[in-house]
């Protein structure tokens, strides 16, 4: 079985702050389960973009750092980039599902925050929970773990 993880959660230091999310839960259930073929996945560092780099956030379909540029085109290139390297995976049916970074404008599963850079969240997904989603690939926001790879 593959999963693919969003890198940050491996504890990979990819974060827009230039540190990372670990999560031990999620590193403890993939211990546990040798049988599970980890993909790290990271379209924001795919698409070119430095790490650290100002925060972003989706702004009317567009994603804008909070210094008003947009950086758009690097996400854009980032998830097709990304999607091209699971493609196979998907194809065969082979990826069981994406583990991905809650609120992130690439990763949000649930939600993401609203453009205005004021940590107000809202309903909606990143650009690339959006595009495995619409791959038909099964999304689990990481705080949702429990129960899902164990």
């Amino acid at each position: 079985m593959k999963v693919a993880v969003s890198a940050c959660l491996l504890g990979e230091n990819c974060k827009y702050s230039g540190g990372n999310n670990r999560c031990e839960r999620l590193l403890e259930v993939l211990h546990a389960r040798p049988d599970i073929e980890v993909i790290p996945v990271c379209p924001e560092v795919a698409g070119g973009l430095p790490t650290p780099r100002p925060p972003a956030e989706i702004m009317g379909g567009e994603v804008v750092n909070n210094l008003g540029e947009s950086v758009d085109t690097a996400y854009r290139a980032g998830v097709a980039a990304e999607m091209e390297r699971l493609a196979p995976a998907i194809e065969a049916g082979e990826l069981a599902a994406a583990v991905l970074q809650s609120r992130s404008p690439s990763c949000g599963v649930h939600q993401v925050y609203d453009g205005t850079f004021t940590g107000t969240l809202i309903p909606g997904q990143g650009l690339f929970a959006q595009a495995l989603a619409a791959a038909g690939v099964r999304l689990v926001d990481a705080p949702d773990l429990d129960g899902v790879l164990d």
